[in-house]
């Protein structure tokens, strides 16, 4: 189950993401679902294909159990496998 704290810390992949500021403005609003992740970068399959967005120079919103969460993707720019140890000090300052 996700909520605003442990969003950093669980699996992304099937989750919908949407894009809500990004450096590069042509990736502002991208909407779809994460398909992949690298230690870098999201895979978001839109509607247009698939579109693969820099983690550090985006904020996302993760849409899970009905509910939208926003990330700065800082919080989350490890590698997969290595988010939960990494993401801890996210984890504590973010709010319940």
């Amino acid at each position: 189950m996700y909520n605003n704290r442990n969003i950093v810390l669980n699996e992304l992949i099937g989750l919908r993401a949407r894009v809500v500021s990004c450096f590069d403005k042509r990736q502002r609003g991208l909407d779809g679902i994460v398909v992949d992740e690298t230690k870098n970068t999201l895979v978001l399959k839109t509607r247009a294909g698939t579109r693969r967005v820099v983690k550090k120079t985006a904020t996302f919103k993760f849409y899970a159990d009905k509910k939208a969460y926003v990330v700065n993707g800082v919080e989350i720019n490890y590698r997969p496998s290595e988010r939960i140890e990494k993401s801890m000090k996210y984890y504590r300052r973010r709010a319940d």
